[in-house]
């Protein structure tokens, strides 16, 4: 086994801990790699709060990460120590089931690996995340990271990027799109950011109008206030597409009557049950959709696409010796827009 550093949590305690860690020895098709840049992800919090009691598991969390290869496998050939890298939410899936062989690994049939608390799918073990030194993984499930984007910046792109360009990309937006954006977040910026890349004409609704200049500053056109009813009322079936990326339980009837005629509410931020009026469906022959991370080739071109466009998360950056504070904050929706932590300082 490897030994490393990083940030722990265990017995049902909240606070996390510098801590040693153990990674695995390389198998042949394994990477080694170096974490830089860490971002803090609202599951991240989720995972702690729902340690329950002394019997918990140890947890390391984060999920979305850049860093640099330091060492690979026997059977790795398409990366070499000292390139940099990025590595999201899944490190490894079945690679054999229909979902896998379409490229959609985030949907594998037997449960993708996750990048924490996940089973490892040769010894069972838990996985151990991003928020520590080293990480090793299956080469498959690292992505080059494309010269020119920043690093730090990067890594929320592999959680929140990926998690609402999976919707637009599925869903075909493009410069003829009318996309709104439902909360202006950790997902909500780069879902604006990623609509207006991709030539859409591109609106944010928010409960708070003081978010209207952040929203032209990312590209949006218009605000609109939900809390708003004439606002609500002028923007009735005006957009092909509405993402929603508002984290607490609510109800969707007011943005499915946001949506235009065959266009689609994608739920994303909200992860448990809904109910929904078959006629806010029906009127107008409405779609509601949902999606969670991406397979390897979504990934990749969301990473190459980004280097063009120049698009990465707002964040604030921390050493890793604040990680506490940082979760106490997201807590509070006290960050625009992604924490990342820089790792160094476990050296």
């Amino acid at each position: 086994m490897r030994t490393t550093v990083g940030w722990r949590t265990e017995g049902g305690a909240r606070a996390l801990r510098r801590a040693p860690l153990e990674r695995r020895d390389l198998r042949p098709d394994d990477i080694a790699v170096r974490v830089d840049y860490c971002g803090v992800c609202h599951t991240d919090l989720h995972a702690i709060h729902a340690r329950d009691g002394a019997a918990s598991p140890p947890l390391v969390p984060g999920h979305e990460f850049t860093g640099t290869v330091t060492e690979t496998g026997r059977a790795v050939t398409h990366f070499s120590a000292g390139d940099p890298v990025a590595v999201g939410n899944i490190v490894d899936s079945c690679g054999e089931c229909a979902m896998c062989r379409a490229g959609q690994e985030n949907f594998c049939h037997a449960f993708p690996t996750l990048t924490y608390d996940g089973v490892d799918r040769h010894d069972g073990s838990t996985t151990l995340g991003g928020y520590s030194r080293e990480y090793v993984l299956r080469d498959r499930f690292a992505y080059p990271l494309p010269a020119g984007l920043d690093p730090a910046a990067a890594a929320p792109l592999l959680c929140a990027g990926i998690t609402v360009w999976e919707p637009l990309w599925a869903l075909g937006v493009g410069p003829e799109s009318r996309v709104a954006v439902a909360g202006l977040g950790g997902l909500g910026h780069l879902a604006v950011k990623m609509a207006v890349a991709l030539g859409a004409e591109t609106s944010v609704i928010s409960r708070s109008p003081d978010k209207a200049d952040d929203a032209r500053r990312l590209g949006a056109r218009a605000l609109i206030v939900s809390t708003d009813p004439e606002q609500m009322a002028a923007a009735r079936d005006r957009f092909d597409v509405v993402i929603d990326t508002i984290s607490a339980p609510h109800d969707l009837g007011p943005y499915l009557q946001l949506v235009a005629m065959d266009g689609t509410l994608s739920h994303l931020g909200h992860l448990g049950p809904v109910t929904v009026e078959t006629l806010d469906l029906l009127v107008g022959r409405k779609k509601l959709s949902s999606a969670g991370s991406g397979g390897r080739p979504a990934t990749a071109a969301m990473l190459d696409f980004c280097a063009e466009h120049g698009v990465t998360a707002d964040v604030e950056l921390l050493p890793s010796a604040h990680v506490n504070e940082a979760l106490d904050r997201l807590q509070h929706n006290d960050v625009r827009y992604r924490f990342v932590l820089d790792l160094a300082d476990l050296d």
